[in-house]
């Protein structure tokens, strides 16, 4: 880059070029990604009853460690997309993601294999319980650090990385693109539901080496198919993290904090967006104003020192980040109220046969009414009720992202207070009622059919399909394009705080209500009130509504100066790129 005497910035447009293999590629990546779905549901998604039944511990203990694993999992990606777009790449850092992915699982499979590695089994007497060593808990967290490792740089990069295969200046690059999308999603609910039936089953009713020791076959399996691929990937090189200019727009700002504001920045403003840049171009906006944008007159100096200057782009990139950050601190409270902590624990002390046979559904495979929900409400909704709502509208999507999010949230009261209402009838009839010659080791079992779990898992599904989806598509089009990567870990981050809230909020509700009237989650459901719990969730997923509201119409969508929810100004942008 470099000032010519008219002070213009011009660039080199000369590139190499890049032999785009999609259709090649995706076998060896879609195939990479099943297995790798495959390996780290089945293990993670039965991970509660294996630590309370196998490593015997506490279920308040079990779901805090879970929390927080599940918590640290989701965070690790924002570090692994900074490493990714700065220095490694994201074929680099997927293949180390698989490899840690996998021996992670074979961490946690060698304590189910050796029974050195867990302590000895607990009969229905928990005075005979005795919990892990020192070291076992050390070499069981060492699998979950691997875990974390792996998920931290296979999550922010699988879905660019597979987009990375196809030209997206071509329309047969563009449908390779979106064909990607369907299937990367497709093979995930795939994974998600053998997990959670057959490899479930296996390790619950069959054995727990067996069960572990299938996802980690299949964790290597991913690894071989990710590798096979080497010689035709596109390789996109790391080009430096979008983040300096972040830091930049920031200390510029400090400097400059006493400035007064030119009358129209939009016309003396430098507003400067490099030849080969993915971002589209951003007009000025009075929201957040800043102090730091570059007068015309000033340009040479940019060039120079961009830690004293900045353009009016560049600031407006990084209003874009500070506008998606309170519509993102909204679906931390949807992610408590959507995934339910005590729903395997539920499924435990509930009639869990079909009809009169001894056959018994195991615990964690429940949720998967969730992923039918969400499988079966995803066509429904794109070919039935966007048409309908298009036609009533008038817009493309017939209803705006924003307004998509805020039904998910709305639904998690309802999934809550339904929640609660079902744990009432459970424990009721638990007392009343309890199933003959069935005793779990934590308590009687319900006579009610844990077939009722399924309206509050089909409303947890219903949620995602609005909210989830909705805010992963609300980050990829209200991010600056060179930050998609960033924009991925967004979602997984607000699923990180979400579990530390989640196990936050367990915590206190454990230790607040301790005492004489009885403690609202023991580890016996029905000397407890779980009840209580789903209500109090209940009113935090109605104030989050209300806040979310509140922030959808104060919110600008990027290029617009319109804000309120019924503007979909992101269709308008048609997104310059797709990656």
């Amino acid at each position: 880059m470099e000032t010519t005497k008219e002070n213009t910035i011009v660039e080199n447009d000369d590139e190499p070029e890049i032999n785009y293999r999609g259709v090649k590629a995706m076998p060896f990546i879609i195939g990479n990604e099943t297995f790798e779905k495959l390996g780290a549901i089945g293990t993670l998604s039965n991970l509660q009853v294996y630590l309370t039944t196998v490593f015997n511990m506490k279920r308040i203990n079990a779901t805090t460690l879970l929390s927080v694993f599940n918590g640290t999992t989701n965070l690790a990606t924002l570090l692994g997309a900074y490493l990714c777009d700065t220095y490694f790449g994201r074929y680099k850092t997927l293949g180390f993601g698989s490899f840690a992915s996998f021996l992670g699982l074979l961490v946690i499979t060698l304590t189910a294999v050796f029974k050195n590695l867990h302590p000895p089994h607990c009969g229905l007497d928990d005075a005979h319980c005795v919990g892990p060593t020192p070291p076992q808990t050390t070499f069981l967290l060492a699998g979950f650090g691997l875990m974390i490792l792996g998920a931290g740089a296979i999550r922010p990069c699988n879905l660019a990385f597979g987009a990375d295969q196809f030209n997206p200046n071509t329309v047969s690059g563009k449908r390779g693109i979106d064909s990607f999308f369907n299937w990367y999603f497709f093979t995930l609910t795939f994974a998600q539901m053998v997990s959670v039936t057959l490899v479930v089953y296996v390790q619950s009713d069959v054995s727990w080496p067996i069960g572990l020791g299938i996802p980690t076959v299949f964790m290597l399996i991913s690894c071989f198919l990710f590798f096979m691929g080497t010689k035709i990937y596109v390789m996109v090189a790391p080009e430096g993290s979008p983040l300096t200019s972040i830091v930049q727009v920031a200390v510029v700002a400090a400097k400059k904090r006493r400035l007064k504001s030119p009358e129209q920045p939009w016309l003396s403003l430098f507003n400067y967006t490099p030849v080969k840049s993915i971002n589209s171009r951003l007009s000025y906006t009075e929201q957040f104003r800043l102090h730091c944008d570059t007068p015309r007159r000033d340009q040479t100096r940019w060039v120079a020192d961009p830690w004293s200057l900045c353009t009016m782009q560049q600031v407006e990139e990084v209003k874009c980040v500070l506008r998606v950050i309170p519509i993102w601190a909204a679906g931390i409270l949807y992610h408590v109220g959507e995934k339910q902590q005590y729903i395997v624990f539920q499924a435990m002390q509930s009639n869990r046969h079909i009809g009169s046979t001894n056959f018994q559904i195991p615990p964690a495979t429940y949720t998967i009414f969730a992923m039918l929900t969400l499988t079966i409400w995803i066509p429904i909704y794109d070919r039935v009720l966007v048409p309908f709502l298009r036609r009533l509208t008038g817009k493309q999507a017939g209803i705006t992202v924003l307004q998509r999010m805020g039904i998910g949230i709305a639904i998690t009261a309802v999934e809550s207070l339904v929640s609660a209402f079902v744990e009432q009838r459970r424990r009721a009839l638990a007392i009343s009622n309890p199933m003959p010659m069935m005793h779990s080791k934590r308590g009687a079992v319900s006579s009610m059919s844990a077939l009722w779990l399924v309206p509050q898992l089909a409303l947890a599904g219903l949620a995602e399909a609005f909210c989830a989806i909705g805010q992963v598509e609300f980050y990829y089009k209200q991010f600056p394009e060179n930050m998609r990567s960033i924009a991925g870990s967004f979602f997984f981050c607000g699923m990180a705080v979400a579990n530390y809230v989640n196990g936050f909020l367990i915590s206190i509700v454990h230790r607040a209500t301790e005492g004489p009237a009885g403690n609202w989650l023991p580890e016996d459901l029905n000397k407890g009130r779980l009840d209580y719990f789903y209500y109090l969730v209940a009113v935090l997923c109605v104030l989050n509504f209300c806040y979310f509201l509140v922030c959808a119409n104060w919110y600008r969508y990027k290029g617009s100066g319109e804000g309120v929810i019924g503007v979909e100004m992101e269709e308008k942008e048609s997104d310059k790129r797709l990656v």
